[in-house]
């Protein structure tokens, strides 16, 4: 690490030992009204002092310990279940939940009549018509163009 580009210039040739009872506003980025706040909320006036607060090593553990976090053991139990259910139904449609909040549609929705439903779907019925000589789509009391 280039310790030159973490302290101040006047910090610039002093070691490891000597850094760690300079003041506060050693430290890039830290000036003395943020030095004064360190000192106010936490006593701390020297980079030791600051690299030895708990909260500090808190936080570091707390940030070196999220990239090496794997998923929670209750998350990859239910991702788990849910992979095996689907691999045990597929290719079916409504592979089953592992969450009971998901709800199934029991009810299927009114489906339109596709034979009516198509642009040209009275064109194509009169031409059947003619070339058959009777309705070939639908039922025969929903003849085409009529409600």
């Amino acid at each position: 690490m280039n310790i030159n580009t973490i302290v101040n210039e006047q910090f610039h040739g002093k070691t490891f030992k000597e850094l760690v009872d300079c003041p506060l506003t050693a430290l890039c980025g830290i000036g003395p009204n943020q030095a004064k706040a360190l000192e106010d909320a936490f006593g701390v006036t020297t980079i030791g002092q600051l690299a030895g607060l708990k909260v500090v090593a808190h936080a570091v553990a707390i940030e070196m310990m999220a990239g090496v976090e794997t998923q929670p053991q209750g998350d990859a139990a239910k991702e788990t279940l849910l992979d095996e259910a689907v691999e045990m139904t597929f290719p079916a449609s409504d592979p089953i939940s592992v969450d009971a909040g998901i709800t199934r549609i029991e009810v299927a929705p009114d489906k339109v009549d596709a034979s009516r439903d198509h642009q040209n779907a009275s064109a194509i019925a009169a031409s059947n018509e003619e070339a058959v000589g009777q309705s070939c789509v639908g039922s025969p009391d929903k003849q085409p163009g009529s409600a």
